[in-house]
């Protein structure tokens, strides 16, 4: 097992950080890791982590859903229910923003569920996905070959790039952007999902706030930092949307991370409670949607 600390702060490079938070991985090591939060832009990142190498074996785990699509437990075939709507909704984001219908990369395609409904509407599908088992059942899903990294694609040009609950686990953040951007056309659209640090859930489970996911999510996003961290990119943000459904998901995970068992009631009333409280607080839902394009 090797670890790696970061120097620098990934959105605005200073060097000063104090410690936030500790989190447990409750998902497979049981390990503590820290969040750290940057004193000059306020990002929180976590701070040492496993090295690329050897972040891998934190994900094997068959609760892990976008890599294995386990529907066992109530939790997961909650999660299949609320995935049919939101992949629809995310398909007509794309058409709001991209009418034309061409072509479209999602990066950290997991099983290949939104790949699959974009090529039933029309889209020109690529994906890629890290993950071997992911990978193969993504490629079963669409009928396409999925690529395993950025290497493995031709150079194309899309018009749109999607990342959903991706950009939270990639090592190499800034250089893996810089590359997407590289292959996205000039008015394409960029959408990116992630989960929301600021959320009135996130501020109620605090340490077993189940979106913290150490160490597999090694970034923490707010709206404030992923606006910053657009512009460094120089991407101007157009939207932001609310994941709702997210709020309810995560707290069902987070109530049995701190209970150490499923709380169907005080998830439903936290997650309530925490749409509620984005609706009137800026929109600081459980989880956002920001799409950005060029400046």
């Amino acid at each position: 097992m090797s670890y790696e600390r970061l120097e620098q702060c990934p959105v605005c490079g200073k060097e000063e950080f104090k410690n936030f938070i500790v989190v447990n991985d409750n998902a497979v090591s049981k390990e503590s890791f820290v969040i750290v939060e940057c004193e000059n832009c306020t990002f929180k990142f976590t701070n040492p982590r496993p090295d690329s190498e050897s972040i891998g074996q934190y994900y094997e785990s068959e609760d892990y859903i976008s890599h294995s699509n386990t529907k066992q437990g109530i939790i997961n075939r909650a999660y299949h229910v609320v995935r049919s709507i939101t992949t629809k909704q995310k398909v007509e984001l794309i058409n709001r923003h991209s009418p034309a219908k061409g072509a479209i990369l999602d990066y950290g395609c997991g099983t290949g569920t939104f790949l699959a409904a974009c090529k039933k509407d029309g889209w020109d599908i690529r994906g890629i996905e890290p993950n071997a088992k992911a990978r193969e059942v993504a490629s079963k899903e669409t009928g396409e070959i999925i690529a395993s990294s950025l290497n493995d694609i031709d150079g194309e040009k899309y018009e749109v790039i999607t990342l959903w609950h991706v950009l939270e686990h990639i090592h190499t953040l800034n250089e893996t952007v810089t590359m997407l951007l590289e292959n996205l056309q000039e008015d394409g659209t960029l959408i990116i999902a992630v989960p929301n640090a600021d959320s009135h859930d996130a501020k109620e489970y605090r340490e077993n706030w189940a979106a913290y996911d150490v160490p597999r999510h090694l970034y923490h996003f707010t709206q404030p930092t992923m606006k910053r961290f657009l512009k460094k990119h120089k991407m101007v943000l157009e939207e932001v949307l609310p994941m709702k459904f997210d709020a309810y998901y995560v707290s069902l995970l987070s109530e049995k991370q701190k209970e150490g068992k499923t709380k169907m009631l005080s998830s439903v009333m936290n997650g309530y409670r925490s749409n509620s409280y984005a609706e009137k607080n800026g929109n600081d839902y459980s989880s956002l949607i920001f799409v950005a394009k060029r400046k």
